[in-house]
């Protein structure tokens, strides 16, 4: 569907062991790299973006990436979205205030909450508790392997 422009994708796999990979800031500067790459209008909202942080000298605060991520999301007349977070159960669960896993679920849940009529999230994860509960609201559908024969070898492997 992507490659005849029926649909933009955007896939983030978060890893602990790769610091641009465990947390909200690199998950956002992928996905609007990855989406802006897959139509004019969105490449046209990153460049303005981009201008207005000094052409790259001034870094924008993550608030302002999911911002920009959202207005890029909201422009109307566009094919779906779908956006794909991976191992978020990678993402660190330390003790600093915010911890990057909960950076990254409220994201989730303020998209959810933003209703964006195109726009489908499939989040995978292991089943752990505040993953769980967090998401438990928002999810139309949801899948579990992790009791499954296959998926326990694989993981073995």
């Amino acid at each position: 569907m992507r490659k005849a422009g029926l649909a933009s994708l955007a896939f983030f796999y978060c890893d602990f062991r790769e610091d641009q990979k465990k947390g909200l800031r690199g998950l956002l500067s992928s996905l609007l790299v990855q989406l802006c790459h897959q139509s004019d209008s969105y490449s046209g909202i990153l460049s303005k973006f981009y201008s207005e942080h000094a052409n790259g000298a001034r870094h924008p605060s993550d608030d302002v990436l999911a911002g920009c991520l959202k207005d890029l999301l909201k422009l109307p007349g566009h094919a779906p979205v779908y956006l794909i977070v991976d191992a978020l159960d990678e993402c660190p669960n330390t003790s600093s205030i915010p911890t990057p896993r909960y950076e990254v679920l409220n994201l989730i849940g303020e998209l959810f909450k933003s209703q964006i009529p195109n726009l489908r999230v499939c989040v995978t994860s292991r089943p752990e508790a505040e993953i769980k509960e967090f998401l438990e609201p928002l999810v139309l559908h949801t899948v579990s392997l992790h009791d499954e024969s296959g998926q326990k070898r694989d993981i073995e492997e």
